[in-house]
């Protein structure tokens, strides 16, 4: 009995240490949206390059996803660290599956998101890049 206890301890631990660093990921991708963002607004690309303007808004469309995203996400989390308490409460292996099971879909959809995020980051720092202004003078 006392070595389920500690089983179910260290995965209750395993599970909050991967909340907090899932929360801790998100804001410092908030940041870098936000970076981003003003980047996408800035009047740093050159003005000549052709379909500026129409790459320029898919980006920025893109980048607004990703706020909704962060959002979405971080309701997801507020909600999960709110029901690890029951796992404590739990009293049958269905039960603790269950909760297992919930943080398991969590990583594996923020681990999606944070593909995708880092694909478009780097996609628009190729593109901004390669038409900034070369204000070298």
């Amino acid at each position: 009995m006392a070595s389920e206890i500690n089983i179910v301890n260290k995965d209750l631990r395993d599970i909050h240490f991967d909340t907090l660093e899932s929360k801790s990921s998100l804001q410092f991708i908030d940041d870098e949206v936000l970076f981003i963002n003003q980047l996408l607004h800035s009047y740093v690309f050159e003005p000549t390059t052709p379909n500026l303007f129409e790459r320029l808004q898919e980006f920025k469309q893109e980048i607004n996803n990703v706020k909704k995203e962060i959002e979405e996400l971080n309701e997801e989390i507020r909600k999960h660290e709110s029901e690890l308490g029951g796992m404590l409460e739990c009293d049958t292996i269905s039960c603790d599956h269950y909760y297992y099971e919930e943080h398991k879909s969590l990583k594996n959809r923020f681990n999606a998101f944070y593909r995708n995020f880092r694909k478009l980051k780097s996609e628009v720092f190729s593109y901004a890049g390669g038409i900034l202004k070369n204000n070298k003078k």
